[in-house]
């Protein structure tokens, strides 16, 4: 039985193993990428369900541009499935989309599709789903830096001014329009032990946990497990 009170405010998830569990069945990889897409909705409906405040989910990096266009444009495709079908359902479970990343660089119709949704969710007050789109760690990390030392070239802020809290406000989770906390719970699934450039700098005192299954079956019977998991940690945050 998960404890309410132990509850991850946040909780963020690397969507892993869509292309080895289509290749397992005989499958085309875009088979997987549909797969993963359903079990993301569950996923979502579930975190609304237990109470989470924020679900973040890597969908697409800035190195999976690398991948074959088909199966590039397939993902977007189905991005765009996705928000379209799924609108009314997180319009009326009063869930809030945002991105990560810079979506400008994916497809005029996916674009479209996103800020629809961004646009039809921004008053919602439930759940918070952060999709990482074209996001990369590092990449948020120099924009960041970009940003401070604009500002330090205007003569707004000294070098030994610059605090965490300041590198944190110009990360993609500090300019959301909300106070967006670290992930105390991160989840890859398909047993590969990285973050893969996810969060790299929000995941500081993140707890991890990197079950078997594949992401197409990581039903919300698995993710109570990754939470019990969570709350059967003691978080010590490098004090003792």
């Amino acid at each position: 039985m998960l404890s309410k009170e132990r509850m991850p405010g946040h909780v963020a998830v690397i969507m892993d193993g869509n292309g080895r569990w289509a290749k397992e069945k005989g499958l085309p990889r875009l088979a997987g990428h549909n797969a993963g897409m359903k079990a993301m909705k569950k996923i979502v409906d579930h975190s609304d369900k237990l109470g989470i405040k924020y679900l973040t989910v890597y969908a697409f990096s800035t190195e999976n541009w690398k991948r074959s266009m088909d199966e590039v444009s397939g993902i977007f495709k189905l991005l765009v499935t996705y928000v379209n079908s799924d609108l009314k359902g997180l319009i009326d479970n009063n869930v809030k989309v945002k991105i990560l990343g810079d979506y400008s660089a994916l497809p005029k119709d996916a674009i479209k599709s996103l800020e629809k949704t961004l646009t039809a969710t921004a008053d919602n007050t439930g759940l918070q789903f952060n999709i990482a789109l074209n996001y990369g760690g590092r990449d948020e990390l120099r924009k960041a830096v970009i940003a401070v030392g604009e500002k330090v070239k205007r003569g707004e802020l000294a070098p030994e001014e610059i605090t965490e809290e300041i590198i944190a406000e110009h990360l993609y989770t500090g300019s959301l329009g909300a106070d967006v906390p670290d992930p105390e719970l991160i989840i890859r699934t398909s047993g590969e032990l990285r973050l893969s450039n996810f969060l790299l700098w929000q995941s500081a005192y993140s707890e991890l946990v990197f079950p078997e299954v594949m992401w197409p079956d990581f039903t919300p019977e698995e993710y109570e497990k990754a939470i019990a998991d969570y709350q059967s940690r003691e978080r010590r945050f490098g004090g003792r």
